[in-house]
């Protein structure tokens, strides 16, 4: 396994493209420190992002894994590339002729995958705690590890999109044609969930236990947006009569979902690998 992932490592590495995009990964997550120094200027009154309470434990565990979420397209498109690079440069025909099975080539990106999330995810939990000690309001132990399920639900949606993208890079060959059809896949998946809200179940729920199938959106599931759980947006709702029903807590049944697509896409990726000659 560490023989596995020391060549992935050395191939991202020593590519020049992968390696700026990864290294652009992890500096932008850490621009979320950045979010703190945010104010407006309503009238005479300024407001302090920070002060709104997005750093406060345990929001904050919700508030910087969503965040985070958005930057994963840095890293799709380093994995994306990394296949395409294996068809390109040769390197995964050579790889097998030098005694790697083709087993061995889909667990080792497949590892690969799974060092990303976790890697993030660490960060993140890192990045998270250092802000909270700073700004939150509350510090005792308790509510500092409370709602950690979001950082279980952030390396679940990292890996099953990353998951994904490998399926994609093996299937299409060619990164730009991957990563175009990651964007027309989900206008796809946005079609179909429209269809099924406003045309086929119109006036039941029977649309949202569909769509939460659908690979994309099953990931986006797991991590609802935080902004309207702020105390300070629910009471500008609550003054003009919007109540605020939304769900954001992390469901068993969502990480399932995801878990199962990951492994759809991993068998799925070492089936094509095995029906093509290479």
């Amino acid at each position: 396994m560490k023989r596995l992932l020391t060549i992935e490592f050395l191939k991202i590495w020593r590519n020049r493209a992968s390696r700026t995009l990864t290294l652009a990964y992890f500096i932008l997550l850490t621009f979320i420190a950045l979010i703190a120094s945010i104010k407006f200027n309503l009238g005479p009154i300024e407001l302090n992002v920070a002060e709104m309470g997005i750093f406060n434990f345990p929001f904050i565990w919700h508030f910087n894994t969503y965040v985070a979420a958005i930057l994963k397209f840095f890293l799709a498109v380093v994995i994306v590339s990394m296949m395409a690079n294996e068809y390109s440069y040769g390197t995964l025909k050579q790889n097998l002729i030098d005694g790697l099975s083709k087993r061995e080539f889909i667990t080792s990106k497949f590892l690969m995958v799974v060092a990303f999330a976790a890697v993030s995810t660490v960060f993140v939990f890192v990045i998270s705690l250092i802000l909270g000690l700073i700004f939150s309001s509350y510090n005792e132990l308790g509510i500092i590890f409370s709602d950690l399920e979001y950082l279980l639900a952030y390396f679940v949606k990292l890996v099953g999109f990353f998951s994904f993208c490998l399926f994609l890079g093996i299937l299409i060959k060619r990164s730009a044609f991957a990563l175009g059809f990651l964007l027309i896949w989900n206008i796809i998946e946005g079609i179909i969930s429209g269809l099924l809200h406003f045309k086929v179940f119109p006036n039941s729920n029977y649309a949202d236990y569909f769509t939460q199938l659908l690979p994309l959106e099953a990931m986006s599931d797991l991590i609802v947006e935080p902004i309207t759980r702020l105390s300070v947006i629910k009471s500008i709702g609550n003054q003009i009569g919007v109540d605020n029903i939304k769900d954001y807590s992390v469901h068993p049944l969502g990480l399932l979902i995801v878990i199962a697509w990951t492994i759809i896409f991993v068998i799925s990726s070492y089936k094509l690998l095995l029906k093509r000659d290479l």
